[in-house]
């Protein structure tokens, strides 16, 4: 953490097995403190959230620019495990 950056409380929810994993570490002396372990996970999810947002945007800009609605669609429900097709066949029978 940097010397006199703002920081706020806030409750979190935790699994609880990873909770007994966080603890281990900082007795272990892995890790400072739960809280020190939970804010470094956080800026390195930010990060990576960045990072593939930058990635996403650049191969975006070489094929031809933002997905259409037909394609964050299809997009959308690869992430979520679905299947469009099946989704758009069933709402049409």
């Amino acid at each position: 953490m940097v010397l006199g950056m703002a920081t706020v409380k806030a409750t979190i929810t935790l699994d609880e097995e990873d909770l007994k994993k966080i603890r281990g570490l900082v007795a272990a002396g892995r890790a400072a403190s739960i809280s020190g372990f939970v804010q470094h996970a956080v800026t390195t999810a930010l990060h990576d959230v960045a990072g593939w947002g930058a990635i996403l945007s650049g191969a975006l800009e070489q094929t031809g620019g933002p997905l259409t609605k037909r394609e964050r669609a299809w997009a959308d429900g690869i992430l979520a495990g679905t299947d469009a097709k099946k989704t758009r066949r069933s709402r049409a029978a």
